[in-house]
């Protein structure tokens, strides 16, 4: 806050409120599904203390002792949620040895913020007593080896109603339209993350596409059969201020909604006063015939005279 009691310029939490309450109408819903890494003695938790654990593959979501490490934190962390009363959808292990992944929603704009921040302190304070760090950092192992990110899952009313397909290419399209932007807003050393490797496109190039874990936007497999709703941005890093992204995403996409509602609301506003113009034209053009066949049995009676 500044000595005025106005929020500061970095407080984002602000920021979504504010644009919230502009697009209310929309309903804006977020699920963040936030990743991390746990670390000990310098090296990801679980990793030999010379040289690289197996390569990846059988970690995500996986199970079995050695393979598993810090599943006792996870579920200690989940615990401690619930009983906070957050809204912790679950949890799995992801595809680097030693990191893992729990889903925060489905809410609001301010509230996903809120939760996700309290989630996030639980989890480096329950992580402390087993003698573990807790690392948001986009790449925190270089070379062949998965980022963390906060893939952010996003819908409107629109998006979840009945033939909410249109709505949903409509915000795809929309994020297409500000990529510097979001990216900008998307979390430190994004462009080390967003390789076009490990299931990530490039932080460069806007794509979006269906069951497509390889695009900056995907439409997950069951939304596309239901024609109804919501779109995943896997651009966020794992570090997001999550009011920054919600905000952005909610202007971007809420904003070029409200748009095109304007446009359609004046296209329609043309079209009905063209109408009438027709309509005054074909009365115009309709009387003088009515007042000329009015005048026609005048004559013939002055001439029967």
């Amino acid at each position: 806050m500044n000595a005025d009691m106005t929020p500061h310029e970095t407080n984002h939490r602000a920021k979504a409120v504010e644009v919230a309450k502009k697009y209310a109408d929309q309903e804006p819903m977020f699920g963040i599904e936030q990743e991390y890494t746990f670390f000990q003695d310098e090296r990801p938790y679980g990793w030999p203390e010379v040289g690289y654990p197996a390569p990846q593959g059988p970690y995500y979501c996986g199970v079995g002792g050695s393979k598993m490490p810090g599943r006792d934190i996870v579920e200690a962390h989940t615990l401690a949620c619930l009983r906070a009363g957050i809204g912790i959808e679950g949890t799995n292990a992801e595809v680097m040895m030693g990191q893992w992944e729990f889903q925060v929603g489905i809410l609001g704009a301010v509230e996903v913020g809120d939760q996700l921040w309290v989630a996030r302190w639980l989890l480096e304070r329950i992580a402390e007593e087993f003698d573990v760090e807790v690392s948001f950092a986009a790449k925190p192992i270089k070379g062949d080896w998965n980022g963390a990110g906060a893939h952010t899952n996003f819908s409107t009313k629109a998006m979840r109603g009945v033939g909410g397909w249109d709505a949903i290419i409509a915000g795809c399209e929309a994020l297409g339209t500000r990529v510097k932007e979001h990216i900008a807003a998307y979390g430190d050393g994004i462009t080390e993350r967003l390789t076009g490797a490990h299931e990530t496109a490039p932080w460069s190039k806007y794509s979006y596409g269906v069951s497509n874990r390889a695009a900056s936007v995907r439409i997950p497999g069951g939304v596309a059969r239901d024609k109804r709703g919501y779109l995943e941005d896997r651009r966020p890093n794992a570090n997001i201020d999550p009011y920054l992204v919600a905000s952005v995403m909610v202007e971007t996409i809420c904003g070029a909604a409200a748009k095109g509602k304007k446009s359609g609301a004046k296209t329609t506003a043309k079209k009905t006063a063209a109408k009438k113009r027709g309509a005054t034209k074909k009365a115009a053009k309709k009387s003088p015939a009515k007042k000329t066949a009015a005048r026609k049995p005048a004559k013939k009676a002055a001439k029967r005279r």
